[in-house]
Parts: C-alpha cells; sequence; structure tokens
C-alpha cells in the first residue's frame, strides 16, 4: 500500500513540475509568436497534466488516510494488550492517565506523522529536486543564488528540530498532568460537590491547564520563529532570481515566469519538509513515550512452565512480607496463617493495617517481597495466571460496574451462566427484589459506574457477580459498608449458604460482621496481633478488644 502511495505521489509530483515549462512554452513561443493553435495544444496539455496530477493527490490521499489509521488502530491495540499484561505495581508507577494519554493522544501523534509522510515526504523531495535542476537547465546562472538559499534553509529547519523537540516532549508531560488532574476529578466529582471543593478544584485545573498552555506557547513559539525566517529566506532568492534573470534574459519572459514558479515549489517543498518535520519532532516525542509501554517489562513474570493443578481452595501464608516499590516500610510483615478448603475468615483492622494487600497477594495483584503464598499447596507465582484467577472472585471495596444492562454486568461474572443461575445469585445478594422492582428488570440500562443505583445496590450486584461465577475462593473486601445492618446480615448469611465449599476471606470494619466468620485474623501496622475465633480473640487479643468495645461497647464475657 506505501508504495501505491509512493507511485500516486510521483506522479502528482512531476505533474507538478510539468506545469510551469508548458506554461514557459505557450508564453514564448504561442504568445510571442501569435500561434493561436500552439496555445491550444500546449494548454490542452496542461489540462490533461492538471487532471492527471489531481487524479494522484485524490490516489494518494486515500491510500495516506486508509494507512494511518490502520498503523493507529494496530499501535492502539498492541498498547492495551500491553497494558492488559501489566501488574499493579506497572500500573501505579506509570500512571493511569498517563497510560490514557499515550493510547489515544501519543498514538494520534505517530497517525499524524505517518499520513504527513504518505502525502507530503516523498513529494517534497521530488518537487524540490526536480524544481532545483529545472532552473538550472533553464537558468544555470541561478546556481549560486539556490546554494546559498538551500543552505540558509537547511540550517533553520536544523535549528528547528533541535529546538523544538525537548519542547514538545514537555508538552505531551504536561497534557499527561492535566489528564490525570481531571480524572481525579470525574472520579471523585460527589466528594468534590460535598464539600463544596469546586473552586479548589477548578484553581489545580487551572493551574494544569496554564502549565500545558506555557509548554503548548514555548514549542509553538519555535516554530513561530523558524517559519517565517524560512519563507523569508526562499522569497529573498525568488526577488534574487527575478532580478538576475531579468538583467541576463529580459526577452525570455516563459523562462522567469517558470524559474519563479520552480522557485515557488522549492518554497513549498521546503514549507512541507519543516512542517513534516515539525510533525516528526512530535511523533519522535510520542513515539518514546508509546516505546516505554511496549518495552515496559511486566514486575509480576509468569512462570516459564506454569502449573494448573486441581485447585479446592486451601490457603496458606509462609512469613509474608510486603512492601510496595518506593515505600520505605512493610505493608505486611511476616504473615503466617493457613485456611483449609471452605473456611470462612473474617479480617479485621484499623485503617491501613494492610487487609486489603494481603487479599491481593492471592490473585497476585502484587507479589510478595518475602515469603511464600500458596493455593492448596502450591506457590501462586508457580501456577498459570490466568488459571488461577479463575479460581478467584474478588468483589473490591469500590463497587465497580460498566454500563451496559444489569444482566450483562452480571454475566461478567460466568457468561454461560443460565438464567436460573443468575438469579439465584441475585437473590443470594438480595439485589433480586430491587432489580425486578426496575421497570425493564434485569435489561435495565446503567450509566458508568452504575450512576443510576445507590451504592448499596452496587454493592449487592457486585456481590452477585462474584457468587455467580462459583469460585474457589471468594474475596469480599469490605464490600458491604453501604448496606445497613439488617440487609448486610441476610447478604453474608446468604453468601455463607450459597458459598459452601467456597473458601472465603471477608475484609470488614465490623466487628459484628466478622463475628459470623469461622475465624478472624486481626491486623495492626501490617501484622497479626490475634488469629483465631471471635471468643479466643476477646480472651487473647487486646487490639480485637479494643476494637470489640469501641464499637458494640462493654466487655464480653468470654468464660
Amino acid at each position: 500500500m506505501f508504495l501505491v502511495a509512493v507511485a500516486f505521489l510521483t506522479v502528482e509530483a512531476l505533474a507538478d513540475l510539468l506545469q510551469p515549462t508548458l506554461m514557459s512554452l505557450i508564453v514564448d513561443n504561442g504568445v510571442a509568436s501569435q500561434d493561436v493553435g500552439m496555445i491550444l495544444r500546449y494548454g490542452g496539455l496542461m489540462l490533461g497534466v492538471a487532471l492527471i496530477g489531481a487524479a494522484g493527490a485524490v490516489g494518494r490521499n486515500i491510500l495516506a488516510s486508509r494507512t494511518s489509521q490502520l498503523i493507529g488502530q494496530e499501535l492502539r491495540g498492541r498498547l492495551y494488550a500491553k497494558v492488559q499484561t501489566f501488574s499493579f505495581e506497572n500500573i501505579d508507577r506509570l500512571q493511569p492517565a498517563s497510560l490514557i494519554t499515550r493510547i489515544t493522544n501519543d498514538v494520534t501523534q505517530i497517525q499524524n506523522f505517518i499520513n504527513g509522510c504518505m502525502r507530503i515526504l516523498v513529494k517534497a523531495p521530488i518537487t524540490c529536486v526536480g524544481a532545483i535542476a529545472l532552473i538550472i537547465i533553464q537558468t544555470p546562472a541561478q546556481i549560486p543564488v539556490l546554494v546559498v538559499i538551500l543552505v540558509i534553509a537547511g540550517a533553520l529547519i536544523a535549528g528547528n528540530m533541535v529546538m523544538g523537540y525537548p519542547r514538545f516532549v514537555n508538552m505531551q508531560r504536561r497534557l499527561d498532568r492535566l489528564n490525570t488532574v481531571s480524572r481525579e476529578f470525574l472520579d471523585s466529582i460527589r466528594v468534590v460537590k460535598a464539600f463544596g471543593a469546586e473552586q479548589q478544584e477548578a484553581a489545580r485545573f487551572g493551574g494544569a491547564a496554564d502549565e500545558l498552555a506555557e509548554a503548548g506557547v514555548s514549542a509553538m513559539r519555535v516554530n513561530a520563529l523558524f517559519s517565517p525566517l524560512i519563507n523569508l529566506t526562499v522569497n529573498f532568492g525568488i526577488v534574487l532570481l527575478l532580478w538576475r534573470t531579468g538583467s541576463g534574459n529580459a526577452g525570455e519572459i516563459g523562462k522567469v515566469m517558470a524559474s519563479v514558479n520552480y522557485m515557488t515549489q522549492v518554497l513549498f517543498s521546503l514549507g512541507m519538509v519543516s512542517n513534516i518535520l515539525n510533525m516528526a519532532v512530535r511523533a519522535t516525542a510520542s513515539s518514546a513515550r508509546v516505546k516505554e509501554i511496549i518495552d515496559e517489562q511486566p514486575a509480576q513474570l509468569s512462570p516459564e512452565h506454569p502449573l494448573k493443578p486441581a485447585l479446592e481452595g486451601g490457603l496458606r501464608f509462609e512469613s509474608v512480607t510486603f512492601k510496595y516499590a518506593g515505600s520505605p516500610r512493610a505493608a505486611l510483615s511476616d504473615i503466617d496463617f493457613e485456611l483449609a478448603p471452605g473456611e470462612m475468615l473474617g479480617i479485621i483492622g484499623s485503617t491501613g493495617s494492610g487487609k486489603s494487600t494481603l487479599v491481593n497477594l492471592v490473585p497476585r495483584f502484587y507479589d510478595a517481597s518475602e515469603g511464600r503464598v500458596l493455593v492448596d499447596g502450591v506457590d501462586v507465582r508457580d501456577i498459570d495466571e490466568h488459571y488461577l484467577r479463575d479460581a478467584i472472585a474478588v468483589v473490591p471495596q469500590k463497587a465497580l460496574l460498566f454500563s451496559g444492562t444489569i444482566e450483562e454486568n452480571l454475566r461478567w461474572g460466568r457468561r454461560d451462566a443460565s438464567e436460573l443461575e443468575l438469579r439465584e445469585a441475585a437473590k443470594v445478594a438480595c439485589a433480586d427484589e430491587f432489580v425486578r422492582g426496575f421497570a425493564q428488570g434485569y435489561q435495565t440500562v446503567l450509566g458508568q459506574g452504575g450512576v443510576n443505583l445507590s451504592g448499596g445496590q452496587k454493592q449487592r450486584l457486585s456481590i452477585a457477580r462474584a457468587l455467580l461465577k462459583k469460585p474457589q475462593i471468594l474475596i469480599l473486601d469490605d464490600c458491604t459498608s453501604a448496606l445497613d445492618a439488617n440487609t448486610e446480615a441476610s447478604v453474608l448469611d446468604g453468601v455463607r449458604s450459597a458459598a459452601e465449599g467456597m473458601t472465603v476471606l471477608l475484609i470488614s470494619q465490623r466487628i459484628s460482621t466478622v463475628m459470623r466468620c469461622d475465624r478472624v485474623l486481626c491486623l495492626e501496622d501490617g501484622q497479626m496481633r490475634g488469629l483465631g475465633t471471635h471468643a479466643e480473640l476477646m480472651r487473647d487479643c487486646a487490639v480485637y478488644r479494643a476494637l470489640y468495645e469501641s464499637q458494640i461497647g462493654g466487655v464480653q464475657d468470654v468464660g
């Protein structure tokens, strides 16, 4: 396809180069001798050449647009697929807003460059070289003028690139920052409005927008400086060419006109090259950012020979310590416990005690810094990642729903689930009643993030989705916080019944919630403070007892 586009470009360039020579012949031969027949013949030939050039331009534009779009589509697909292989550590380091910018804006810059190359890059050298050659052939006395003009113009174009590149890199970074601020604002719009912090956020957005504007002005200032200088240089060359040609051979008006026309084509060609090089500067900056994603190695590597053992849900932590990248202190230290398949473990602790970090190690969202996490006696790092996660269902703290119908959201748990299974899962999570209350029932369309549902409704649908998956390990990460006590009790009773045979990790801030579990793990500052039944922890764990007394009050007689 590229070679075909080059052929179209060549035809268009040659057609453009022929026109001034034909015009010169008409003026010097036809008009001077008043030969109407010659004027008509060469005029018709000019029209035919113009039509051929136009056909080449149309073909070139179609192919350039199609090729650049296909390359952009392929590149975005590769980037999206690569990002899907990243662990949370990779995403935390690169930042989601930056990843979005790279997949969208940076790829667009590369597309624009490819499109420009196919439209201009081949044509500009052919036109420029051809025009210079024809000037030399027709008016060889102009060689010194051409040499001086081309050297000066080349130096200016090179200066434009050298000075422009770092400024465009900075502009893309500032765009990342603006996207980050915008994304944070949109994600937390309810909190912003609840605290009346619109002006504060507007100021923060305005600061990021000002930084982007300053970076953009700095980048454009370079182009604004060099482009007029390049045009001035070539226009000055045209004036010199006219003066020298007119002084040397004032009678050959056609040649003078042709030389001026060719010099104008040189000007346009240099302008096109300058524009392409400006695009190249942006594309180079963007391609470096895109390449960083493509070359990024996932922080968690899959084993060379991944295992697919039969999983029943047995879980063991062996001296596990975990530290987030760049953090000076460990989020978890020396965690040791074991769960039998089908056991339900409650996990409690103050904010920042490491509860969510602990459960994130089970599906390998992160890998332990020290020690091992084992499922049914096999290190999770030795198990095929997709196979492991197929056996696990996670309901995160923040209920995540997608735009689409309620049924489509539930089927994320299991695409081939029957209608009966889907509704049973919804009933267990106490979601069926309110879903059937909607006019469209399970076909009710949800907005992005489930904005047309309450927090409790979203949590119940998230739990139903996880139950529909029928995993060997079910992780409930403080996912009933938006439910009242009675609804929470009903949901957890249903989960306990439906999750028979599943290993359940239940994180909660409420003592009344974890009391329902077979055993409770109490964390503080990333360390285990107690593990046992509610009664055992009330007797032996001061941290758990303090939580109980602060929430429920009094001291329970544990015998």
